[in-house]
């Protein structure tokens, strides 16, 4: 293949997390990589040594690869999922060859009553208490996995305990920050555990996403419908939170190229504005407008007539728009709530979100006090403050001024509006 094929192919690369995959002039697959900017990692192969022992091992193969192909993923830890099922199914001549013992790790499920979820390295296969046949479930290899902040994530999306039933049924660590589901407490048999925990855990590791949001999205309408309402708000968290994994800290922890961590956070795709109008004290009304990818949705705008609030707050008005919204399982769940406000009326959206143990960002716009236009942005993020993560959010929310704006001018619009029509009525 002419280097201007190469060329064309270097060309069209995306700038989204995923793999790579590199194959030479017998169509061999001989090496397959990840990355978080597909076309900002592979390009940086081409452009030649950087000096004369300085070159990277892929670098001194790369007149071997005539054609590239790649696959995107939804975020860094899928492209590490993807890779890894790549080099163990296609066995890469380079990824075999390269191989270090110490680097490479598998995620491994246990065969207990209440399986655990653990990292082995390749080395320790060697040992007979880590022999292959003794896990129920084995997936991997995942080269330079970053073992704990990879566990951390995976521990925060499916919930798998690192815990024992005690004695007292004493609650763990992790389920006081929600994230067991009460083996230690006695609250879930095993067999509810293998279905609620491992199973899907066990299709997210195979790649297989996509059928597991289907799957959830049927478990979350069926616990509603019976009433199981807690039960169906658990399922609602985990579809955002796996429509949405946040897993900078694999980014920051050197598997990529350094970029800045606020261009590795999606463009939010959906957005939830929120304003409340009211006339005095009556005629109280709040709006919620969606824009999804920079374009509003008006058919899923909603509007509130405020019931229960009496005298003129405006923030408790939007604790009670809220309130009712968050009791809709079935509305999709942004990936922000843009509230018209200040510090007070964003620490009243998320106080609420937290009673829900729902985990979205909430970003307030208000008003400076010298120039109309002077608008001023609160950032109320799901991640402790001073951490790289909360950093890119908060660099992502600048990049995302002009679209939070209109979507905050357009809930305004939209309260006015239906305020002037219950006036008319």
């Amino acid at each position: 293949m002419p280097i201007s094929i190469i060329q064309k192919r270097l060309n069209a690369l995306p700038n989204t997390s995923g793999i790579y995959l590199f194959y030479n002039t017998q169509k061999e697959l001989i090496y397959v990589g990840k990355a978080t900017s597909l076309k900002h990692r592979v390009k940086s192969y081409f452009c030649g040594s950087k000096g004369k022992g300085q070159s990277r091992p892929i670098e001194d193969m790369i007149h071997e690869v005539v054609n590239i192909k790649w696959k995107e993923t939804d975020s860094v830890l899928e492209a590490i999922i993807l890779e890894g099922y790549c080099i163990k199914k296609e066995q890469p001549k380079y990824n075999i060859l390269w191989r270090d013992d110490k680097s490479w790790n598998y995620i491994v499920i246990t065969k207990d009553e209440y399986p655990k979820v653990k990292t082995v390295r390749q080395h320790e296969f060697d040992n007979i208490k880590f022999q292959i046949s003794n896990f129920k479930f084995v997936f991997g290899p995942y080269p330079g996995l970053n073992s704990k902040a990879t566990m951390q994530i995976l521990r925060r999306l499916f919930h798998f305990s690192v815990c024992k039933l005690s004695k007292n049924h004493t609650p763990c660590f992790y389920y006081q920050l929600n994230q067991c589901l009460g083996v230690c407490t006695g609250e879930i048999t095993s067999k509810q555990y293998q279905e609620k925990v491992i199973q899907p855990l066990v299709l997210f590791l195979r790649g297989n996403k996509k059928r597991l949001l289907i799957h959830l999205k049927k478990d979350m309408i069926v616990a509603s419908k019976v009433h199981q309402y807690e039960e169906a708000k658990r399922i609602r968290n985990q579809i955002f939170s796996l429509e949405l994994i946040q897993d900078v800290a694999l980014i920051s922890e050197g598997f990529f190229s350094k970029r800045t961590p606020a261009k590795k956070i999606k463009s939010f795709g959906r957005i939830e504005g929120y304003d409340i109008s009211n006339l005095g004290s009556t005629g109280k009304v709040g709006s919620m407008v969606v824009f999804i990818k920079g374009v509003p949705n008006k058919s899923a705008y909603r509007k509130f007539k405020i019931k229960n609030v009496d005298g003129q707050s405006d923030v408790d008005c939007l604790k009670e728009v809220m309130t009712r919204r968050v009791k809709h399982l079935e509305w999709s769940l942004p990936d922000v709530f843009l509230i018209d406000g200040g510090k007070p009326q964003i620490n009243c959206v998320a106080h609420v979100l937290k009673q829900e143990n729902i985990y979205v960002p909430v970003v307030g716009i208000c008003k400076g006090t010298e120039r109309k236009h002077n608008d001023i942005f609160f950032v109320e993020s799901t991640v402790p403050q001073e951490t790289k993560a909360r950093q890119a959010f908060i660099k992502a929310v600048a990049c995302a001024k002009p679209i939070l704006i209109r979507v905050r001018d357009e809930a305004h619009r939209f309260a006015i509006s239906y305020q002037r029509k219950l006036r008319k009525l």
